[in-house]
């Protein structure tokens, strides 16, 4: 009988137990349709968001080894490639969450579109890749990152400086295929805190203020290979490699501006082609 009582007793706690875990893991499901929800009506309205599978292929770690500077690439096939005219990346619990908007231009090229950048992580999330066609169509790709403190984690470098290189840029070609014009690679790296207004002085024990690169316009040939709209989700020193149309012979120019209104320009050479 005792024993009877005991295993009852042992049940209806592990039922419990198992009850108020399946509760927690379906609130968390609520709370995170209910983010991405409002996220989705404040850039996309009221239009559909279709499953990106096949079209839109997202690489990022489960785990990041650091949340300050995780990792992300966006491979478009050719085929949906063409038809692409920008690309949003989201991160669902970011303070802020649209981390940045990359509109393509004529030098963006008819072949694999690829670009790879590094993001900061505030907590666990869903990051979003969503593709917008020149009809209006929407086509996104989720993975789940376990990452956490990443828009708060302190600069690499004393303020002070960092300031001292701000705006600096490299900007490297290389032919991928010299016998495709289409799909060339390229990298452009620019020096600046990306501060998040969320980290502190370890100096000071103040908070540094918001300061982040909001533009950057990517040209060869004379022609755009893409603009960019940021935010503060972009590590420190930001960091974009990409695959372009056009002759890595040419000169690559940049141009970018940050949110307290300075300008900064760049360009490759011809011992980087």
């Amino acid at each position: 009988m005792r024993n009877r009582i005991i295993r009852s007793t042992i049940v209806a706690g592990l039922t419990a137990v198992l009850g108020m875990i399946a509760a927690q893991a379906s609130a968390r499901a609520d709370d995170t349709a209910v983010i991405w929800d409002s996220i989705r009506t404040d850039l996309f309205g009221t239009r559909e968001v279709a499953d990106g599978a096949g079209k839109v292929a997202l690489e990022a770690p489960y785990r990041a080894e650091d949340a300050s500077t995780v990792p992300l690439t966006i491979r478009l096939p050719a085929e949906f490639a063409k038809d692409v005219k920008s690309l949003t990346l989201v991160i669902d619990k970011n303070p802020s969450p649209v981390v940045a908007t990359f509109t393509y231009g004529d030098a963006a090229g008819n072949g694999e579109r690829v670009l790879a950048t590094r993001v900061r992580i505030d907590q666990y999330s869903n990051v979003r890749a969503i593709a917008e066609t020149n009809d209006g169509k929407l086509f996104m790709t989720i993975k789940f990152v376990k990452a956490s403190g990443g828009c708060s984690a302190p600069a690499g470098k004393d303020p002070e400086e960092a300031a001292k290189t701000m705006g600096k840029m490299k900007v490297m070609t290389a032919f991928k295929d010299p016998d495709n014009t289409a799909a060339q690679e390229a990298q452009v790296m620019i020096r600046h805190p990306n501060s998040s207004g969320m980290q502190m002085d370890q100096v000071t024990g103040l908070y540094i203020p918001t300061h982040f690169v909001d533009k950057v316009a990517v040209k060869t040939g004379g022609k755009t290979v893409f603009t960019m709209t940021g935010g503060i989700s972009i590590s420190e020193n930001p960091n974009f490699r990409f695959t372009y149309q056009g002759n890595p012979s040419d000169v690559m120019s940049v141009e970018a501006e940050d949110s307290q209104g300075n300008a900064f320009k760049g360009n490759s050479t011809p011992s980087q082609s």
